[in-house]
């Protein structure tokens, strides 16, 4: 087993060595040269870190075992002819750790069968062989061990088309260990968060499960790395940041604290869309949570189950936004409408990505509303021309079930993402037609094929304008550009 095994080695070891700590001369039998190598005289705060590092410029290191009580370590090289290169390095160069000398010399064991159990000693191994495996440089492999150490993780969301909550990243992660503080931000107009365990283990488990999944179906993916900070400092909780080991912390000037319901929203089990990771969010449930926390809208049940949108404080001139079904100007107040999506998801979406925009000078407010449907005006009732059915419109993003549309979908920024532009429209002609809407064009920049471009307005303000009046823009030959949203700059 593997404890009799341990047992064996640990007597083995305790045979052939002093613990190194006294002031006797060891009574030490030159072993023949093996890929073993027995380190002693080690301080006792030394980590396996730090012992790794000692072999890593001799080549692969695969395995380790540390005696903290003896003050002594077992590192295993990958060849006998690594280990020989480090014993006559090391004769002629004194090996240090934390500035304190230590000893290396041949093991008479020729390979260490260690307890496979031991979680932080597999993480660090995983890590180091990760990267020496690719071909990567020394100092590759001393930042690999570096971050392997730190128990903070820096997540990156791609194609965030549902939003993602702070709690909704501390019940997915927390199915790895403890999650002790949480930071989110958006960074190059990107989800971001850096998410703190309270054990490197922890992370280093939730990184090799995590990394590139998705949080909801085909989108919401997990990019994940360690973070070279090894403690985060968090002053608010609120729905940016939380310390849970600290829950009297205030929630900070401007920032609402987590709503009870929303709490209670994601405490309940849902249908998992993370495969092998179970309690994952629904996407619903995650954008009702997600409009809920921040102030905007109450929990689906009381509305929020359906497809329909109340838009306030628009410019009376504006009659349509967006890919929508239906549009219906309220009568009584034309500065609002009733606007239904194809789907509740849909609806979560615009809401999140549109409440507290500014278009026409303006602060638009967005809501669910409670009527599920916007209905037409019955035959032969003139509606003055406020209502009308965009159903079977030739023109919708989403129409195709798992879309690239999908994945491309991004909150407000100053950069627009062209697409479908044909072969004779030049720059010049586009940033034409980007300055006739009102707005600046700060940059222009062609891709290769140059059916696609991005276009960077001075404002987010300019660049929401520029696609309300230019998206489905016939530029010739019957052909309509394609603008949206872009989550990069130029």
């Amino acid at each position: 087993s593997n404890k009799s095994t341990f047992n064996c080695v640990y007597a083995t070891i305790l045979d052939g060595a002093s613990d190194g700590t006294d002031n006797k001369k060891p009574r030490v039998e030159e072993a023949p040269p093996s890929r073993v190598l027995h380190i002693r005289k080690l301080p006792s705060e030394a980590s396996e870190t730090e012992v790794i590092a000692l072999g890593l410029p001799f080549g692969k290191v695969t395995n380790i075992l540390t005696l903290k009580g003896k003050n002594q370590a077992f590192l295993e090289m990958g060849t006998e002819e690594a280990a020989i290169t480090m014993v006559n390095y090391y004769a002629t160069v004194n090996p240090h750790v934390r500035n304190v000398p230590v000893f290396i010399q041949y093991s008479n064991h020729k390979e260490l069968k260690t307890d496979a159990g031991n979680q932080r000693t597999q993480a660090v191994l995983q890590a180091v062989s990760a990267v020496q495996s690719s071909g990567s440089s020394s100092s590759d492999v001393q930042e690999a061990l570096a971050a392997v150490s730190s128990p903070v993780l820096r997540i990156i969301i791609d194609n965030m088309f549902y939003p993602v909550t702070l709690d909704a990243l501390q019940q997915i992660f927390s199915k790895f260990g403890t999650v002790m503080k949480i930071i989110t931000f958006t960074k190059n107009n990107q989800f971001q968060a850096l998410l703190q365990f309270s054990d490197p283990v922890n992370a280093q488990h939730a990184k090799l499960a995590l990394d590139g999944q998705n949080i909801y179906n085909s989108c919401c993916t997990l990019r994940i790395d360690f973070s070279k900070l090894v403690n985060l400092n968090v002053k608010y909780n609120n729905d940016k940041s939380r310390d849970y080991t600290r829950p009297e912390l205030p929630a900070g000037d401007g920032q609402p604290s987590l709503d009870p319901a929303v709490a209670a929203a994601f405490s309940k089990e849902s249908n998992s869309l993370l495969g092998k990771i179970p309690g994952a969010l629904n996407p619903l449930s995650a954008a009702a949570a997600a409009a809920a926390a921040a102030g905007r809208v109450a929990l689906a049940g009381q509305a929020g189950s359906n497809g329909v949108l109340l838009v306030s404080n628009l410019n009376e001139e504006v009659r349509v936004y967006g890919d929508v079904q239906r549009v219906k100007i309220l009568y009584n107040k034309k500065d609002s409408a009733l606007i239904q999506m194809s789907d509740a998801n849909q609806a979560q979406l615009a809401m999140s990505h549109l409440n507290g925009q500014k278009m026409y000078g303006k602060i638009i407010r967005v809501t669910l509303s409670k009527h599920q449907t916007v209905a037409l005006p019955r035959d032969g009732l003139d509606d003055q021309g406020l209502t009308k059915d965009y159903a079977n419109s030739p023109l919708h993003r989403f129409k195709k079930p798992g879309s690239k549309n999908f994945q491309n979908i991004f909150p407000p920024s100053a950069t627009l993402h062209l697409s479908n532009i044909p072969q004779d429209v030049t720059e010049d002609d586009l940033r034409l037609l980007f300055s006739d809407t009102g707005g600046t064009v700060k940059a222009f920049k062609f891709f290769q094929d140059r059916k696609m471009a991005l276009i960077q307005m001075s404002t987010v303000e300019e660049a929401i304008q520029a696609l309300i009046d230019l998206h489905n823009y016939n530029v010739g030959k019957k052909q309509h550009l394609r603008v949206s949203f872009s989550k990069s700059t130029i």
